[in-house]
This record gives C-alpha cells, sequence and structure tokens, in this order.
C-alpha cells in the first residue's frame, strides 16, 4: 500500500472538499455549525492558499486532510500558537489510523520540528459526543471554553515542547550562556 502525505494544493480542493464535506456528515446531523460541515469550493481553495493544507493519500486517492492556521496569518486567533483546523477522514477509511497518522505526522515534522511550536490548540463543540474524549487520549489537554453563536466551544492544548513551552509562558527563567 502507497502512503504519501503532502502540501495540498489548489489542485487538490476538489477532492479536499469532496472527503470534508463526507466527513462532516455527523456534524451536519448534529446541528453543529463548523464551517468545514458546508463548506464551498471557494472556501477550501482559500484556505489551502492561506494555510498549510496537509493531505494523506492511499494509492493516489486523498483519503484525510488537515488545516494549520498560524497566528499571524488570523487575526481572531485565540492563542499565540498553531491551530488545527479542518481534519477530516474520508469515511470509506474511518477508523483506520489514516487521521492519526496525518495528525501525528503534523505535530512532530512540521509543527515540533520545521517550526519549533512550542504548542498546538484545536477546537471543537462540547456537545460533540466523542472528539474531546478523542484528542485528550492524543495528549490534548481542555485550556479555554468559549461561546460561539450559541455552541459551547472547547480549546484544547498539546504541548509539542516542553522546554520550550514553559520558557515561552515564562514558567520558569530563561538561561543565558
Amino acid at each position: 500500500m502507497t502512503q504519501l502525505i503532502r502540501l495540498a494544493t489548489v489542485k487538490d480542493a476538489p477532492e479536499v472538499l469532496n472527503v470534508t464535506l463526507r466527513a462532516y456528515e455527523p456534524i451536519r446531523e448534529l446541528n453543529i455549525n463548523f464551517l468545514a460541515a458546508t463548506a464551498d469550493l471557494q472556501l477550501v481553495t482559500n484556505n489551502i492558499r492561506r494555510n498549510l493544507t496537509y493531505v494523506l493519500e492511499q494509492e493516489g486517492q486523498i483519503v484525510s486532510t488537515v488545516t494549520v492556521r498560524h497566528p499571524w496569518n488570523d487575526p481572531d486567533h485565540f492563542s499565540p500558537y498553531p491551530f488545527i483546523w479542518w481534519l477530516a477522514v474520508d469515511p470509506l477509511y474511518k477508523q483506520k489510523g489514516f487521521g492519526s497518522t496525518l495528525l501525528t505526522y503534523v505535530e512532530e515534522n512540521i509543527l515540533r520540528k520545521q517550526v519549533k511550536a512550542p504548542a498546538v490548540y484545536l477546537a471543537t463543540a462540547e456537545r460533540h459526543p466523542w472528539l474531546v474524549s478523542i484528542y485528550e487520549r492524543r495528549g490534548y489537554e481542555i485550556f479555554a471554553e468559549r461561546d460561539h453563536d450559541g455552541e459551547k466551544i472547547v480549546y484544547l492544548r498539546k504541548i509539542l515542547d516542553e522546554t520550550l513551552y514553559r520558557i515561552i509562558e515564562n514558567k520558569e527563567p530563561i538561561v543565558s550562556n
């Protein structure tokens, strides 16, 4: 089985949209108002142009996607750390580890090693029946909650580099040589 993780291009927008809309069907059924759940081609294209959208391909077909939004690209950013957005897995490939593989790759290889981000965060609706617990099992911890258009949103953070995080958050003194 050939598997490839890569940065999406605008040419991928129709396939990314298809995977996203099918993956977010349960969100629509729960009547949770997430932008990804009702995205259109222009929104996905703009997302790919503006942010870092990664795809995981299995045998040349996109089966999972995730976007990283950086705080400097988003005036409404809630935290100084990169934001995981629009994680989606094609329903035909659910529970086979593709979403986990892609998210781990982005956390470790892109954010921790390349960007040197001390932490990353994401958000989900509190009333979603399984997402909060899935992210907590992946090492994310709730650090904030807020109301957004009548929906209670839970923000979860994962520390990627404990030493750097403690320095940036002023939890220990910076030692200079």
